[in-house]
């Protein structure tokens, strides 16, 4: 049990009540003694009970105990109270006088009321005075009413007086002490609770300013206990929890090395801020799956003023998309370089034997000098697509849509055999649109260019094209590798490739459907996309109002 300071007794008891409450457990314990003293002269002394004085004394006792009750001491001036303690005095001059002296101790009441004026606090230097007075007149009394009075007979009971002279100042000094304790003790548990309030204030400041920024913040103490997490460092903890395990330790997490393999628990960041070590840009991966982070970890030591360790902060900062941006940058590199290569070694290759065989057949030299200039035209086409933005124009004319299909097809004839693709085209002539034959000729290329280098296992490659009323219909449908639902939310961003070509390192740069997608908007039209991983995938195009002397075709 705590122990309870006498100041914060005596305030719980008296300072913390109201007026009245204040009156009435002042006064208490001398009606209670008083009427006690009346009952056992009562018991001891029944023949005193006709004496007047008593029982005027004991009534006086009684009437004052109602007053406390009944008067409203609340509305009263604070001061008002003293007239209780002053009553006492008769009520003690009469019981004494009541009891013929038979109560040696009956003056010995009149320590009730001295107390109460003078730790009242209300005009302390007057409380003495009258209180010795009144003890005075007190033992006077007596001498008064029996007629003797001599310098002998009044001095002779001086000292009750002079105790009660010397209690009174006792009194005073103590409860001016306590007082200004209770006041120093008032200032200091207000300067307490203001320092707390400010303590709290700062806390929740500290903890939304954490809370706010997007970079997960964890403090440990030296023993690697959890001080404070945020919310950020919540949702990243959460990340790396296991399936079956709700609150996981960091040995426990799912955290991983920037090549994804499993990083041994003394690797981790936490363990090393605990072990002391102090870092920056440590990279891990935390999660599995498509939620899966990469973080940048930093961690700096908390030091006491001794400099010993007194904990660690660690800072993870999420650059997932840093990461896959350089990763994409280096496929980006490596795709181009990898598709300017086969031109250009073709293009060195075939110029080099035109001059290393100056007496070559005519049309051998014209023959090797045409694949030359088809790779060259190739390469010129790649350059052409990193070069080509949203600024895309085209230039509308009569165009047989049955023809574009057909050579498209025809072009792609060779690789769709080394793919063991079957080609196959639903279009019914004749069908005439106003368009821009290049353009729609280049994303007819792209499109099932494609779709060939997706269906790596074979397959049919089917081309539908069709027209409702003016409008252009085109779908390029295949039976290859397909795609998830996020791949194909990202489909048609510049220099994105979907992980199933990364990982099967199908050749390509990014722009092809980017490019197709703009040329299509520039008409008017809309490019879309329906897969299913593992199942195919089908590009759908549709141009409005571009179908001239339209028939509508069956497929």
């Amino acid at each position: 049990m705590p122990d309870i300071h006498p100041n914060q007794l005596l305030g719980n008891l008296f300072y913390r009540r109201t007026l009245r409450g204040r009156v009435i457990f002042a006064q208490l314990p001398f009606f209670l003694t008083v009427a006690l003293a009346g009952i056992l002269i009562a018991a001891l002394y029944p023949g005193l009970w006709g004496n007047p004085r008593l029982l005027i004394g004991l009534t006086i006792n009684a009437l004052l105990a109602v007053a406390c009750f009944v008067v409203p001491w609340d509305k009263l001036h604070p001061s008002s109270i003293v007239v209780i303690p002053y009553l006492d005095f008769i009520v003690v001059a009469f019981f004494r006088e009541g009891s013929q002296t038979l109560l040696s101790s009956a003056g010995l009441l009149g320590l009730f009321p001295v107390f109460w004026l003078c730790a009242s606090g209300i005009a302390p230097k007057t409380a003495v005075v009258s209180s010795t007075v009144a003890s005075l007149s007190i033992v006077w009394v007596s001498v008064f009413i029996s007629g003797n009075v001599t310098a002998v007979t009044l001095a002779k009971p001086l000292l009750f007086p002079l105790i009660i002279l010397l209690f009174a100042i006792t009194v005073v000094v103590i409860t001016s002490n306590m007082e200004h304790q209770r006041n120093t003790l008032l200032i200091r548990d207000k300067q307490l609770r203001e320092a707390l309030a400010e303590s709290q204030h700062r806390e929740r400041l500290m903890e939304t300013v954490v809370d706010t920024v997007g970079v997960g913040v964890l403090v440990v103490d030296a023993d690697g206990n959890d001080q404070l997490m945020n919310a950020a460092q919540r949702h990243i903890h959460s990340l790396g929890s296991p399936v079956d395990n709700a609150d996981p330790n960091e040995s426990e997490l799912l955290v991983f090395s920037p090549d994804r393999e499993p990083l041994a628990p003394e690797s981790r960041p936490v363990r090393r801020a605990i072990n002391g070590e102090t870092f920056t840009n440590f990279q891990i991966w935390i999660g599995t799956g498509e939620e899966a982070r990469a973080l940048s970890t930093t961690a700096r030591m908390i030091r006491h003023g001794d400099g010993a360790s007194e904990g660690s902060v660690i800072a993870f900062h999420d650059v997932t998309d840093m990461v896959k941006a350089m990763n994409a940058k280096n496929d980006f590199v490596a795709n181009v370089s990898h598709e300017f290569r086969t031109p250009l070694t073709a293009i060195q290759s075939y110029i080099s034997l035109v001059l290393e065989e100056p007496d070559m057949d005519p049309q051998d030299v014209a023959r090797f000098l045409g694949i030359a200039e088809r790779n060259a035209d190739r390469l010129s086409g790649l350059v052409a697509d990193l070069l080509t933005n949203s600024a895309i124009t085209v230039e509308r004319a009569p165009a047989n849509v049955v023809q574009l299909l057909s050579d498209c097809l025809a072009s792609a004839a060779p690789s769709a055999a080394a793919n063991n693709v079957l080609l196959e085209q639903q279009c019914q002539e004749p069908l005439v649109a106003f368009l821009d034959g290049v353009r729609i000729s280049q994303v007819l290329d792209n499109l099932v260019s494609n779709a060939i280098k997706y269906s790596p296992h074979g397959g049919t490659l089917t081309v539908k094209v069709w027209t409702y009323g003016t409008d252009l219909h085109c779908e390029v449908s295949d039976q290859g590798l397909g795609m998830s639902e996020s791949e194909q939310a990202s489909l048609f961003q510049k220099f994105y490739r979907a992980g199933t070509a990364v990982e099967r390192g199908i050749p390509g740069i990014g722009l092809g459907l980017t490019i197709s997608k703009t040329i299509i908007e520039t008409h008017g039209g809309t490019l879309s996309v329906l897969s299913h991983l593992g199942k195919g995938t089908t590009m759908k195009i549709v141009i409005p109002a571009c179908v001239l002397g339209a028939h509508f075709v069956s497929v």
